[in-house]
C-alpha cells in the first residue's frame, strides 16, 4: 500500500482545478445537470478544487477558509437532486478523470468510489429544504487508497 496521499497522486491543487474546470464544463453544457446548476458560479470550481484537496490529504484550506464540512453539507440543501441527476454527473466526472488524468489510469476506481459516496450524501441531503439544522456533521471526510479514512 501506498503511503502518499490521493492529492499527491493525483498531482495536487493544480490538476484538481483543471479536474474541477474540466467537469463543470461539461456539466453547465448538459441538458440534465445544467438546470440543476442554474446559481453555479465560477468560484464553484476552486471551491470544489479546494474541497478535493482537502478530502485527499492535501492542505486543510477548506475548513480554514471556507466553512468545512458544515458548510458543504450546507451547500446542498434544498437542491432536490435525483438518483438521475447523480449518475449523469458520475458519468461525467467519470469522462472528466479520464481526460485529466490520463497518466494516472490507476487512480479512477479509487476516485470514482469516493464520488460515488460522496454524491449519494449530497442526494440525500439535497431534499432538505434550505436552513435545515443538520447538526454538527463532523470534520472533513479524508478518502485515501483503501476508502474513507
Amino acid at each position: 500500500m501506498s503511503t502518499e496521499t490521493l492529492y499527491d497522486a493525483v498531482g495536487g491543487i493544480d490538476r484538481l482545478r483543471e479536474l474541477s474546470n474540466r467537469f463543470y464544463d461539461r456539466v453547465l453544457a448538459d441538458e440534465m445537470l445544467a438546470p440543476v446548476f442554474a446559481n453555479f458560479t465560477r468560484t464553484h470550481v476552486e471551491n470544489v478544487a479546494v474541497w478535493l484537496a482537502e478530502v485527499f490529504g492535501g492542505p486543510e484550506d477548506y475548513t480554514a477558509n471556507l466553512g468545512g464540512h458544515h458548510a458543504l453539507l450546507n451547500s446542498h440543501l434544498g437542491l432536490n437532486i435525483q438518483e438521475e441527476h447523480r449518475q449523469r454527473w458520475l458519468t461525467l466526472m467519470g469522462e472528466a478523470i479520464d481526460e485529466v488524468l490520463s497518466d494516472r489510469p490507476d487512480l479512477r476506481k479509487t476516485l470514482m468510489a469516493y464520488f460515488d459516496w460522496g454524491t449519494a450524501i449530497a442526494e440525500d441531503v439535497s431534499r432538505d429544504p434550505v436552513g435545515t439544522d443538520l447538526g454538527a456533521p463532523g470534520p472533513t471526510p479524508r478518502w485515501g487508497y483503501d476508502g474513507l479514512a
